[in-house]
């Protein structure tokens, strides 16, 4: 059995292991060490942020039983994409693999924040009353389809490994659930982590509800991407601990919290909190 098809195999045991146990970390640390109060206890906000979660692995392994991974192998037989056009060594495809496809998480999150009838679904996730690890899995069905098909379509064009795409998953659910929690970090470790990795200080910027923080950094995974293309903000104009998330207008109504709301609210109201392009950008901090 070749790295690739141990991946297919073994893809579900590895990302509900990978989920659960990242799960639970985080939800411990952040009942050790929060950063913020909390505005709803969890008992008001997690069933349904879960049942969200529970709803969308549904619909994917209904619509997508392969996922990604499966999709990787069949790429490979076809010989579609670049890394299977030219006799890279394994670990090189692997490590290009898990780099360009973080990079098209990157591009795939400015765009729904780009174009208006995606935001409607993106706003699903920006409008949760608090940022906890719950935050980083809640986003709406139809969301989470076009970025499998998106990720379907970066497989194809790349020609990523099977094994580097069940990393890359791993990774991206590990990673969004870390900087997605409500946990402290000291600043100096926060200061130097973020150069590798996105921290919760860096993300809980892009929750913010002003416009201006919330249309900068878009990475979930490596930190490079918002450097690199100008969406980077080191700091929140306001301390963390008293700054507002979320999306003026949706957070703290009903329609934000209850799983029937947030599976209707992409068609009620107004886009409400459209970040790029409403306003006027100012400046983003490089240090």
């Amino acid at each position: 059995m070749t790295f690739n098809q141990w991946a297919l195999a073994h893809e579900p045991a590895v990302r509900l292991s990978a989920f659960f146990g990242v799960f639970a970390l985080m939800a411990l640390w952040e009942a050790l060490a929060p950063r913020r109060s909390r505005l709803l206890p969890r008992r008001v906000r997690w069933p349904h942020n879960l049942a969200l979660v529970v709803l969308n692995s549904l619909i994917l392994r209904l619509l997508f039983p392969l996922a990604a991974v499966g999709f990787a192998l069949l790429a490979a037989e076809r010989g579609w994409g670049l890394l299977n056009a030219f006799a890279l060594p394994f670990w090189w495809a692997f490590l290009l693999s898990v780099i360009a496809l973080d990079f098209a998480i990157y591009l795939q999150h400015v765009m729904f924040h780009a174009v208006p009838l995606l935001w409607r679904l993106h706003r699903v996730h920006h409008a949760d009353a608090d940022f906890d690890v719950t935050t980083g899995a809640r986003f709406h069905p139809l969301e989470i389809l076009l970025s499998m098909l998106i990720k379907f379509a970066a497989i194809a064009v790349l020609g990523a490994p099977a094994a580097a795409v069940l990393v890359f998953e791993v990774l991206l659910n590990a990673t969004a659930m870390f900087n997605h929690a409500n946990l402290r970090l000291p600043e100096p470790v926060d200061r130097r982590l973020r150069r590798l990795l996105v921290t919760p200080e860096m993300h809980r910027i892009h929750h913010s509800m002003e416009v201006v923080e919330a249309n900068s950094n878009f990475g979930f995974n490596l930190p490079w991407w918002d450097r690199l293309c100008g969406t980077y903000r080191a700091r929140a104009r306001l301390p963390q601990e008293i700054m507002a998330i979320g999306v003026k207008g949706l957070t703290g109504s009903a329609a934000a919290v209850k799983l029937t709301g947030l599976l209707a609210l992409p068609f009620a109201g107004a886009g409400g909190g459209y970040a790029i392009g409403s306003t006027t950008e100012s400046g983003h901090e490089t240090s």
